[in-house]
């Protein structure tokens, strides 16, 4: 009976099916369709938006306009979406692949902001052949609703900057609009990068929020090591996402200072290391005259160059010291530059010449 009042609820609803702007100046989306089979495709038409921005189009399944995407977009048929940017005025038109959602209907087409700030808008869509499911039941009695603008609280450190995981809390206040009171609730709170699905995690906080009361919940979050972009925090509860908030993240800049100065400093030690082991390793050059190089020394320079003899007329000639020179080729008594006496031969001063003319 419950499938049965969804089908009859999706046949009551006009052919083109619509979520209306809203007096406070809300976006809407129209279908040219409002049931379309596998393979097919349907005009989506939204008007209200923000000039000039990226929207992405979905086909999800176990969804209604009232409720959102309960499953969030694990619920859509992310594979088949299309993204398309508004005009000038905030308005689009494009046509959209007609796909099965891997939840069941009742479906809608999710129109929802990539960037900036959040805007979505649902229209009711029935995907002929897909199975027919009534939603989860509505938890009675407390139920929470955001009241204030979400924020990350902290900051980044030097370990940061070096690669550590980036961290923040997620800081909001929540008020119990239901009729009961709230004990320990579970948010699951997803972190997604560009236009990935986020990566859900369950967080519990501890306290008891009564009807008509408000409490101020800080949950913690934290990115893979090296993270760095765009990034968006969403927080979920209840099946559905209350809240999303974006997160900047810097370059770890430190780490690639790091393999900076490794490129240098680890060829620079290679090279000291290599020039150490090839001068171990060579031979000593040898000293001998059988060596291929040879090493002249001071001493055996100074041995090679000829001394300095002065002259037999800046020097006293005696005959009883003086020492006659000798040549390799004549022998001491045949030289000829030397007489009987041991005197030079030219000039003679005791010549018998000389004496007759003395």
């Amino acid at each position: 009976m419950a499938a049965l009042g969804a089908v009859l609820a999706l046949v009551l609803v006009p052919l083109t099916g619509t979520a209306a702007a809203s007096a406070d100046g809300k976006p809407s989306v129209k279908l040219s369709k409002s049931q379309a089979g596998t393979g097919g495709s349907i005009t989506v038409t939204g008007s209200g938006w923000r000039p000039k921005t990226l929207l992405m189009m979905l086909i999800c399944g176990q969804s209604v306009p009232s409720r959102g995407v309960i499953g969030g977009t694990n619920s859509c048929a992310n594979a088949d979406g299309r993204a398309v940017t508004t005009d000038a005025k905030g308005n689009f038109g494009k046509q959209l692949p007609v796909a099965e959602p891997p939840k069941p209907c009742p479906c809608v087409v999710h129109v929802a902001t990539v960037t900036g700030e959040k805007a979505e808008a649902d229209a009711i869509f029935m995907v002929a052949g897909h199975s027919v499911e009534p939603l989860p039941k509505e938890e009675s009695g407390g139920r929470l609703s955001v009241l204030t603008d979400t924020r990350l609280d902290g900051s980044s450190g030097l370990l940061t900057w070096f690669g550590s995981p980036p961290s923040r809390k997620l800081v909001f206040t929540v008020g119990n609009v239901g009729t009961a009171p709230v004990k320990n609730p579970v948010f699951q709170v997803g972190t997604s990068h560009g236009v990935f699905a986020p990566q859900w995690e369950e967080q519990q906080w501890r306290g008891t929020i009564a009807p008509g009361k408000k409490a101020q919940i800080k949950l913690p979050v934290e990115l893979s090591a090296g993270a760095h972009g765009d990034y968006t925090v969403s927080l979920k509860y209840g099946g559905k996402v209350l809240a999303e908030q974006p997160w900047g993240v810097g370059r770890p800049w430190g780490v690639t200072l790091f393999w900076i100065l490794l490129c240098v400093v680890v060829p620079g030690a290679v090279f000291r290391i290599g020039m150490a082991v090839v001068d171990r390793v060579r031979p000593r050059r040898s000293n001998g005259r059988g060596g291929r190089h040879r090493d002249l020394r001071l001493p055996e320079i100074a041995l090679r160059i000829p001394k300095f003899n002065p002259s037999p007329a800046s020097t006293p000639v005696s005959s009883k010291t003086s020492t006659p020179p000798t040549l390799p080729w004549f022998t001491p008594d045949s030289d000829p530059g030397t007489t009987a006496n041991g005197q030079l031969s030219a000039p003679q001063e005791n010549s018998p010449t000389t004496k007759g003319h003395t």
